[in-house]
């Protein structure tokens, strides 16, 4: 007899997905358990085999959103470490732009974990460690190119601040207004502005 195959990984995803659906709908207040069961097709007890707390199923989502995220481009960043510095950073902003379309129906859930992140210090932590680690990336980039004479002198971690700002703010506006801020084109015309900014420029004798 052939071995049964492991299925709990599929299993698992097939939980998240339902539960981005159903936090997206009803938000993680009113959300339950039996919601998810319903929207994944399983039973309650076949959930709890996987999940035991609607809790457990926020931080899963929570590590999924924010950490695999970010490990997709820290890949992208040292897969392109022979690029310049400028190059480096048009292509996260392009890997961010192909990301959007799929990003946007998470973007409720997102934005309950900063609320949520108000009230639980230990949320409000795993998010500033986040964009710690997501500043320094950035931070990284913007001194590869100052060291390469790219960009001028400047402050790179202040630089990679208004850079986070920019890509975080501009997903907000997107979220609240998609019509009028469209994210593909606003996002690489607005980190191509700032970018200009931060170029070195000879001064003509």
């Amino acid at each position: 007899m052939s071995p049964r195959p492991d299925v709990s990984e599929e299993r698992k995803n097939q939980i998240l997905e339902a539960a981005i659906a159903v936090f997206a709908r009803l938000g993680f207040q009113q959300a339950r358990m039996d919601d998810i069961a319903s929207q994944a097709g399983l039973s309650k007890g076949a959930l709890y085999l996987y999940y035991k707390s609607k809790d457990a199923i926020i931080a899963t989502l929570f590590k999924y959103f924010f950490t695999q995220e970010f490990k997709k481009l820290q890949v992208i960043a040292e897969s392109n470490q022979q690029k310049s510095a400028h190059e480096q950073l048009m292509t996260l902003t392009h890997q961010l732009t192909e990301a959007m379309q799929w990003m946007s129906r998470l973007m409720p859930i997102a934005f309950e974990f900063y609320a949520i992140a108000g009230r639980e210090p230990e949320v409000h932590q795993s998010l500033k460690e986040y964009f710690k680690d997501y500043r320094t990336l950035l931070a990284q980039l913007i001194q590869h190119g100052i060291d390469n004479g790219e960009f001028r002198v400047v402050n790179a971690e202040a630089a990679a601040i208004t850079l986070t700002a920019l890509y975080e703010g501009l997903a907000l506006l997107f979220f609240v207004d998609p019509q009028t801020c469209q994210w593909k084109e606003q996002i690489e015309l607005s980190v191509q502005l700032l970018l200009k900014g931060l170029e070195q420029h000879t001064s003509s004798k």
